[in-house]
């Protein structure tokens, strides 16, 4: 390009001395120079029209070649010309990686949906007909809040906190079950996609249903054992000899069975009922105080030192008996695993991001790669200790559902040989009175 444009200066600078010779040959340099510009500027204006009507000409066809020139006119028509194939070539690649993409996604049984930055439908595939009943042309730009109109999907969308999958049934047919993924991108839009998982849901269900079921059954047998075994250990004086210590262990084992059966049927009503909209505004020192005591109580030959710092202006909405079922899993679990005379300390803290109860232990404390999995159903870090601190191991469970029934979330910090921290998150609206 510089070669062409330095030829093109030189080219002027020629024509405008020849133009000065003629000029004073003739004894009029500037009616010739005037001359000269003007044809020099029509040669111009004759390029700049072939190049208009050739750009023309390409807008709704494929590229045809350059009007024919030369110098810097050449050049600049080849140079708009390999422009043109390049961005038509790649408009090509583009279409088809497109035309790719519809075809691979019209195959799948996942509904795909891309929203714009306005909340309405671009573009979805077949799936997205059959689960959502969407139909086209006639919903694309609608917003997707008003053709999906349940109250919980527009909170979900609105919120547009999508860590978290929704499950909602399907509109029009409550009998299919449907969990919406969204995803954030580019400026404000979202993808946006559904899959039937109503068997996975039936599943699920049937797996609460036998849990709870079976639990109940085994209830009273279990009752029935436990009396039966604590009737014969109090006389067990009037026992042979050997039998005692068997009795024992089956006493022992059965009251931990019962536990299990407890905690099982606890966990399956958490599951299974809907959240009470009737809950009660609880004081939350005095539950503190209620579960700090039964605490002291039950592992009062150990001597633990429990403190507690909550302040007594500060309330809680929620379910007294879910509460207070996830604040005492928390200390128990803490005094059963801190050695005698340990510290435990239990600390509320209110501030703008909402209420934090806080359980402190200066036990054994927990390797990192048990952390995770603590919440899972009987989940043991280790067996042998579980064993003989008496654990169902379906403590934790319980409170991770509670915490979320209430909004919230289970945080555990722990460091093996610096004892371990459990910190229960609540949102501000589950705390009065409200900080300014």
């Amino acid at each position: 390009m510089f070669s062409d444009w330095h030829s093109a200066l030189k080219r002027l600078a020629l024509i405008f001395l020849a133009l000065l010779l003629a000029g004073w040959l003739s004894g009029a340099p500037a009616l010739v120079l005037l001359i000269g510009t003007v044809c020099y500027l029509i040669y111009h204006l004759l390029q700049l029209g072939k190049l208009y009507s050739w750009l023309k000409d390409n807008e709704m066809s494929e590229p045809v070649p350059p009007p024919e020139s030369k110098g810097i006119w050449g050049y600049i028509f080849d140079g708009i010309y390999l422009l043109q194939r390049r961005e038509r070539e790649a408009l090509l690649e583009l279409r088809s990686i497109i035309d790719k993409a519809q075809e691979s996604t019209a195959a799948l049984e996942i509904a795909v949906i891309m929203i714009n930055s306005k909340s309405g439908l671009e573009w979805w595939n077949p799936a997205a007909t059959r689960l959502l009943g969407l139909q086209n042309p006639q919903d694309r730009k609608q917003a997707v809040t008003n053709l999906i109109r349940e109250p919980v999907f527009i909170e979900y969308f609105n919120k547009a906190n999508f860590s978290r999958p929704l499950n909602l049934s399907a509109p029009g047919d409550s009998s299919v079950m449907l969990e919406f993924q969204i995803t954030s991108f580019g400026e404000g839009e979202r993808l946006m996609l559904v899959r039937d998982v109503s068997q996975l849901h039936k599943l699920e269900m049937m797996r609460k249903d036998f849990v709870g079921n079976v639990s109940h059954e085994l209830r009273t047998p279990i009752t029935v054992i436990t009396g039966y075994l604590e009737t014969m250990m109090d006389d067990r004086n009037n026992l042979p000899q050997r039998w005692i210590r068997p009795i024992e262990q089956m006493a022992q084992q059965s009251r931990r069975m019962e536990n299990i059966i407890k905690d099982l049927l606890t966990l399956s009503q958490l599951e299974t009922r809907a959240t009470s909209k009737d809950q009660s505004t609880i004081q939350l020192l005095s539950l503190l105080r209620e579960i700090k005591n039964d605490a002291e109580q039950v592992f009062s030959e150990k001597q633990h030192r429990i403190t507690l710092n909550c302040a007594e202006h500060i309330q809680i909405k929620g379910n007294l008996n879910e509460l207070y079922s996830a604040v005492s899993n928390l200390v128990l679990n803490a005094a059963k695993y801190t050695p005698a005379q340990g510290h435990i300390a239990l600390d509320v803290i209110q501030n703008n991001n909402g209420l934090k109860i806080s359980v402190t232990d200066d036990g054994p404390g927990i390797e990192p790669q048990h952390i995770p999995r603590l919440t899972e159903r009987f989940y043991r870090v280790d067996e042998s200790r579980s064993s003989d601190t008496g654990g169902t191991g379906l403590g934790l469970a319980i409170v991770k559902h509670v915490l979320a029934r209430h909004g919230g979330k289970l945080e555990i910090r722990s460091e093996p040989g610096k004892g371990s921290e459990f910190i229960c998150h609540f949102p501000p609206e589950r705390v009065t009175p409200a900080l300014i």
